[in-house]
């Protein structure tokens, strides 16, 4: 049978327990078409790159699954009628992962950095431009007031057309 490996994503309101309740739902989906889903991973309450159906954060769940197809259309299919689920992808591979998936790998590394203390930790304050060498000056910025720096064109008034007070017939014969 082909694998699968299959990620969805759950509304935040919802609960871990609904979450688990969730996938327990789909995989009895896939156990029922004769399929087998082998490891179910939960990766927890991510933020979203932009809002789907007003929601800002959503529950991460992957699972590898060797189903036939058929199964994987009916998940599929359960999937897009269950209005706790944001957005899903299945995707066919070769082989399936054994052990834990990079999602999981890259948090216990994250964990570990948190705890050793050099890694990842910012030796200056937070003072934006200026901790990353730049100076006003070198962005092309104003600098002083007086200045425009940069590549900026500088204004020229002789390029205006210039208007000047020309005394009138009227004025001129007075004069």
């Amino acid at each position: 049978m082909p694998y699968y490996e299959n990620i969805f994503i759950a509304r935040q309101d919802v609960t871990s327990a609904q979450v688990e309740g969730l996938t327990e739902h789909f995989a009895g989906i896939v156990t029922a078409q004769g399929g087998n889903v082998t490891k179910k991973e939960f990766w927890g309450l991510k933020s979203l790159s932009f809002r789907i159906k007003k929601n800002r954060k959503g529950h991460y769940v992957l699972m590898n699954i060797d189903a036939p197809a058929a199964a994987v259309v009916e998940m599929e299919r359960n999937m897009r009628i269950h209005e706790d689920v944001l957005r899903h992808l299945t995707v066919r591979v070769d082989a399936l992962e054994e052990g834990p998936s990079a999602m999981l790998q890259s948090r216990g590394r994250d964990r570990e950095g948190r705890e050793g203390g050099g890694f990842g930790r910012r030796e200056r304050s937070f003072g934006g431009d200026r901790d990353r060498g730049f100076d006003r000056g070198d962005r092309g910025d104003r600098g002083d007031r007086g200045d425009r720096g940069g590549d900026r064109p500088q204004r020229d008034d002789r390029l205006r057309p210039v208007v000047e007070n020309k005394p009138t017939e009227s004025e001129g014969e007075q004069a």
